[in-house]
């Protein structure tokens, strides 16, 4: 879960929540420039972060605080199996968008664990397998990855209140068609990109959040009861295009 400290307590989002809002952000792209099978790879948006399941597994940091998923500890290995196989009930190209992102998670790690190197080259020949099913190129299924992973970080970007103000601009990373996007903060409280990648001249995404106000839970137990109960607000943002676009 993105956990966010305010002066009233805790704001929780959930990371289905969050991959939700990824695939807001991906559903009003350009629709000329949205990869192949943009439902199939929308409903691979949505379901990315499934592995996450908040009320079922230990969230507190050591002080009782709500645990940021960057503090997180590893997902399990079989966790990831079950989670590239549930994917493949979507089909083929959900499961090879989900394969490509939990590659792309967990390469770095591959030399500290042999089963994980073991998955993880499976993983490989599951993908090369299911492009050439699906009869698509390893370009196409690459931009169309670069495309899920602009929307993640997006995302997060703005999950994370991490927008930049007073004009500064942050690189959200390179797009599926390898141009360099940049977000900032308007005059107007809207948040400007540039180049301007989406469908209409504004858009507007939102996604849920969770207020805590308790700021320390003595057990994992009472803070899964205290989110279960928790009231719980809209965060909204407009995009628009900057001045410079």
């Amino acid at each position: 879960m993105i956990v966010n400290l305010q002066d009233e307590g805790w704001e929780i989002i959930y990371h289905r929540a969050h991959a939700l809002l990824a695939a807001q952000i991906a559903g009003n792209w350009d629709r000329r420039k949205t990869p192949q099978r943009i439902y199939e790879t929308l409903a691979a948006i949505s379901h990315h972060d499934d592995l996450e399941k908040e009320w079922e597994e230990d969230q507190l940091t050591t002080a009782g605080a709500p645990l940021d998923f960057t503090l997180e500890r590893e997902i399990a290995l079989a966790q990831m199996q079950r989670h590239a196989e549930n994917a493949l009930y979507r089909g083929r190209w959900v499961a090879l968008l989900t394969s490509m992102h939990l590659s792309f998670l967990n390469e770095g790690r591959r030399d500290q664990d042999k089963d994980l190197g073991k998955f993880l080259d499976q993983q490989q020949q599951l993908q090369t397998q299911w492009q050439q099913e699906l009869g698509v190129s390893q370009e196409a299924a690459e931009s169309a990855y670069h495309f899920m992973r602009w929307c993640d970080r997006m995302s997060l970007i703005l999950c994370q209140k991490q927008v930049p103000e007073a004009g500064r601009q942050l690189e959200v990373q390179v797009g599926p068609d390898g141009e360099h996007y940049f977000v900032s903060q308007l005059e107007n409280g809207s948040v400007g990109v540039t180049p301007w990648p989406f469908n209409e001249e504004k858009i507007t995404v939102n996604v849920e959040a969770c207020c805590l106000s308790q700021l320390k839970f003595d057990s994992n137990d009472e803070l899964v009861q205290a989110l279960k109960q928790a009231p719980r607000k809209i965060l909204t943002w407009t995009f628009e295009p900057t001045a410079a676009a």
